[in-house]
């Protein structure tokens, strides 16, 4: 952290903690500054994580027609248990929608639509997020750090990486690190420590009039936690009403009457 930005710091609380970052010798505070070595500790550990339990919220912005910024708010949790099982549920204003995946078939529920639906997709969770998106449409910006290797696929179209500084993201100490690719900046947060895990990505569509942006925060993390028997099985509530793929009920972040004219 520089001094310039410690100078911005204000209050008490403010004070504190930016004393105590500069009396940090200047190889702790070095340490991380290379952003695609951070990024790639990152990738190492949690691709190297056999079970991933995590909590979320995400924000998604539109621009309309009239060039006003819309902002749409989720919560959620993430239970993944490498290669090829994932639950996934995801709750906001507009709708209340779970994934279930156990390696040879997806089940999506829509809670606020009491209908479900079920396609075959035997494979890994890689091979599904990337048939989800190219098949269905649904952009999972964040499933991006899931992956089984994240790096390659995040600084694939990289054209400027910075180490920004450090940060506080959830009440946990992170290195903030900011890319460039041609039609999109995005910035990652990474846990400090033994455990660099990511605990928020912002994705600025450059390419969109007005910048909307997509952010997700990571609450909680955990691994190495014992999924229950039948956690990836979907079994459909008996008045749930059965429906075509094609629709997918509102797996996607963005409301189906969302206000048109801009791009996420």
């Amino acid at each position: 952290m520089t001094t310039s930005y410690a100078r911005r710091l204000s209050g008490p609380t403010g004070a504190v903690l930016a004393a105590a970052l500069l009396l940090l010798p200047s190889s702790a505070r070095a340490q991380g500054s290379d952003p695609k070595a951070v990024l790639k500790a990152m990738s190492d550990y949690v691709s190297s994580q056999a079970t991933i339990e995590l909590t979320f919220d995400s924000d998604i912005e539109v621009i309309t027609p009239q060039l006003e910024k819309i902002q749409f708010a989720s919560s959620g949790e993430t239970l993944l248990r490498r290669p090829d099982k994932m639950r996934a549920h995801r709750a906001s204003g507009h709708a209340d929608v779970s994934l279930f995946f156990d390696g040879k078939t997806v089940s999506i529920f829509g809670k606020s639509h009491d209908s479900w639906t079920q396609f075959e997709a035997p494979g890994s969770v890689d091979q599904l997020i990337a048939a989800l998106r190219a098949g269905h449409g649904v952009s999972m910006p964040g499933a991006d750090l899931l992956l089984s290797n994240p790096y390659e696929v995040l600084v694939a179209d990289v054209e400027e990486a910075k180490h920004i500084g450090r940060g506080v993201v959830e009440g946990v100490l992170c290195e903030h690190l900011a890319f460039r690719n041609f039609d999109t900046d995005w910035q990652l947060w990474v846990e400090t420590g033994a455990t660099p895990v990511p605990r928020k990505m912002v994705i600025t569509s450059k390419t969109v009039n007005g910048a909307p942006q997509y952010t997700v925060r990571v609450k909680s993390w955990k691994t190495d936690v014992e999924a229950a028997p039948g956690a990836f099985t979907f079994v459909p509530p008996a008045t749930a009403k059965k429906v075509s793929p094609d629709a997918l009920i509102d797996l996607d972040e963005l409301p189906q009457d969302a206000p048109r004219g801009g791009k996420r």
